[in-house]
């Protein structure tokens, strides 16, 4: 039963990690979207949701998908592939779940929204497993210098 616990609670906390990280492109977005404010929307909310979505879905996926494995030795390239499904699956969930309302045709719509988050979501993947290398390498030269 605590292994189980301990699963959810890296799941948490990469959907954490991706969503401080994130939130920084929804205040970007809102500058670029609303440079006057006149629209009343959280835009911190816009990047923290879709990433806190796409870390919870990415850290499942990648952990039921390589299993055993450590996330530091998995290849960068499935790690990105990972992040472009994750990102894929949360890009379409607007689509699925209801209508968007904009002036935009939904085709573009869907391109611009999918590909943005699938993009975001590669990158944040490659960055993760990237920062859990570099810690593994540190803790492995902190214990081999303690020993010396």
């Amino acid at each position: 039963m605590n292994m189980y616990f301990k699963r959810i609670f890296v799941v948490v906390l990469m959907a954490l990690a991706w969503a401080v990280v994130w939130s920084p492109v929804g205040v970007l977005t809102g500058i670029i979207v609303d440079p006057g404010g006149s629209m009343d929307e959280m835009w911190v909310a816009i990047g923290a949701y879709p990433g806190f979505l796409c870390g919870a879905v990415f850290s499942a996926a990648i952990g039921i998908a390589e299993g055993r494995r450590g996330f530091d030795e998995t290849a960068l390239s499935r790690v990105a592939a990972w992040g472009a499904v994750s990102g894929l699956l949360v890009g379409v969930l607007p689509f699925v779940l209801g209508t968007v309302n904009t002036t935009l045709p939904l085709w573009l719509w869907g391109i611009v929204t999918a590909g943005a988050v699938t993009l975001l979501s590669s990158a944040s993947a490659v960055g993760t497993a990237l920062i859990a290398r570099m810690a593994k390498k540190g803790a492995l030269r902190g214990a081999s210098g303690d020993a010396a």
